[in-house]
């Protein structure tokens, strides 16, 4: 049996384990924390469950290859509910005037071409052409670039993308808001068509026109949520890979990546990994096969020495990190009817708001425009009863020098500072005028948190930013370029960021191991040897 160690328990090490110990692999995955799911935390305080990670459950049909692809099915394995409304969107208010009423985005795309005409006359028309894009631009992405290991350059060479060239140009080399723009004239409604790119850790006016496709995800198909939250499924993919033979390991810190000289050619070859356990003892456990599905920077700057490094500090000198955040928990004593499930609130000057994140002198947006989730709304079991159960995402740059979070005020004093204005601008826009009273519980989590606990690049949230140049064949590929059996999966490397594309990026380590050069998901009855 091939050896293989996965390093990280996070969404993807948890795909990899399950899919290679499907195909006959002997895994053991190390996990440094005491628990499994990366990014995907929780916390529980006082009856108050949050998760700390992804809140959206979209693109439901990579979920579903991938269950099948493991031989189950996302209904055997999750509770979904359908959202309704799938979210509402909050407006700057303008001083001296009554607030703008909350956006509410409906499921049913009927319903949705209805209150885009009612914002902006006429536009259903053009929100029905959009969305067929949309559908179609998803479409070719799955066939020809998501789950394509990009290794053999005739995966590209189809007569459906030839004839998709030109207006697969456009989009390539169309700003996401420029494109939106040409468009639409509301303001609201061409943020609610350019915030996704947030979701892909870039600005609108730096990501390609490409990525308009994520609006088919929540406008045309809807928005889910899977009961237990996103921990559910960490929990699943757990017991997956666990019975499909993966040994999995807690409290397990990698400390190197092991190499040797490659058999009869020149380059290194993966020998195993140096961990330590939970009781300080030093481990050498030997691998054919090593998958690092920790952030990419630490994997190629820390655990490799300088020789095998793909990926070295001065390619990271020339990247874009996607953005950080401050996450702020809240318990809330009492109901909160003016929050569905999800919501978003906008700030008036959108270049001003993600200036301040990605430019040149980046600082905290004051105002920002924010995420909040309050699970509650569907999740009996996330709060005690009689109270809701906020989670609050404000986007700012990623820079651990702004900080940690703490349990009830006690983070760095940037991080609480954030916080607090959150608390405000949601009381204020929300007309919850006594929000902040009804605080019963509060944590906060900031980029110096994500640094610690993920190793993450400069403490962003995501990983690298999906611009052009960090897109598709231009980002981080799934397998070293100088170690032989080596290869990389989760977020930071291919196909990108998400819960969605780090489940890809396991199967994209399946097709690498086997040789597999072909661009679609893959054929499901085909996914193990034994």
């Amino acid at each position: 049996m091939t050896r293989t160690i996965v390093i990280g328990g996070g969404i993807a090490g948890l795909a990899t384990a399950g899919l290679l110990a499907r195909e006959g692999h002997d895994v053991l995955l190390l996990e440094q924390l005491d628990r499994f799911g990366g990014r995907v935390g929780s916390v529980e305080r006082e009856g108050f469950r949050f998760d700390t990670g992804p809140s959206w459950y979209l693109m439901p049909r990579v979920f579903d290859h991938f269950f099948a692809l493991m031989g189950t099915s996302t209904a055997e394995q999750l509770d979904l509910r359908d959202l309704d409304p799938g979210y509402r969107v909050f407006s700057e208010p303008v001083p001296g005037t009554d607030h703008d009423r909350p956006v509410t985005i409906p499921r049913d795309k009927a319903r949705v071409l209805k209150a885009f005409d009612d914002l902006e006359p006429g536009s259903a028309p053009k929100l029905d052409t959009y969305l067929d894009s949309a559908r179609h631009t998803t479409a070719m992405a799955e066939q020809f670039f998501l789950y394509n290991p990009f290794t053999r350059l005739r995966s590209l060479m189809h007569r459906r993308i030839f004839g998709a060239l030109p207006s697969l140009a456009r989009l390539l080399t169309t700003p996401l808001d420029t494109y939106v723009a040409r468009r639409f004239q509301s303001p609201i409604l061409r943020q609610i068509l350019g915030y996704p790119a947030v979701f892909l850790g870039t600005d609108p006016s730096a990501a390609p026109a490409l990525y308009h496709l994520m609006s088919a995800l929540d406008l045309d198909e809807g928005v889910q949520y899977p009961m237990g939250g996103f921990r559910h499924l960490v929990a699943r993919l757990e017991h997956l890979a666990r019975g499909a033979g993966a040994t999995l390991t807690s409290g397990a810190e990698v400390l190197e990546i092991t190499t040797g000289q490659r058999a009869h050619a020149r380059g290194s070859a993966v020998t195993g990994v140096r961990w330590r356990d939970a009781t300080g003892t030093v481990h050498h456990a030997r691998a054919d096969v090593v998958v690092s599905g920790a952030d990419l920077h630490h994997t190629e700057t820390t655990l490799l020495h300088g020789d095998d490094q793909s990926y070295p500090e001065t390619w990271w000198q020339r990247k874009t990190s996607g953005p950080g955040a401050v996450l702020v928990l809240l318990g809330i004593r009492g109901e909160l009817p003016a929050l569905p499930h999800h919501s978003l609130f906008f700030t008036r000057d959108w270049q001003k708001n993600f200036a301040a994140i990605f430019g040149d002198h980046p600082s905290i947006p004051d105002p920002a425009s924010i995420y909040v989730c309050k699970p509650s709304a569907t999740d009996p079991d996330v709060a005690p009863a009689g109270h809701e159960n906020l989670f609050v995402l404000v986007p700012i740059p990623a820079d651990t020098r702004l900080g940690a979070g703490g349990a009830d005020g006690a983070g760095d004093a940037l991080i609480e500072q954030t916080a607090d204005a959150a608390i405000d601008q949601i009381a204020l826009w929300a007309g919850i005028p006594d929000l902040r009273e009804r605080i019963v519980v509060r944590q906060t989590i900031g980029p110096a948190d994500f640094a610690r606990d993920y190793h993450s690049w400069q403490g962003g949230m995501l990983g690298p930013a999906h611009t052009l140049r960090q897109s598709a064949m231009f980002r981080a590929q799934n397998a070293s370029k100088r170690v032989q059996g080596l290869y990389y999966a989760g977020a930071t490397t291919a196909p990108g960021v998400g819960v969605p594309m780090c489940l890809i990026s396991a199967e994209l380590v399946l097709k690498r191991v086997r040789g597999d050069h072909g661009a679609g998901p893959t054929r499901v009855g085909t996914e193990s040897v034994n």
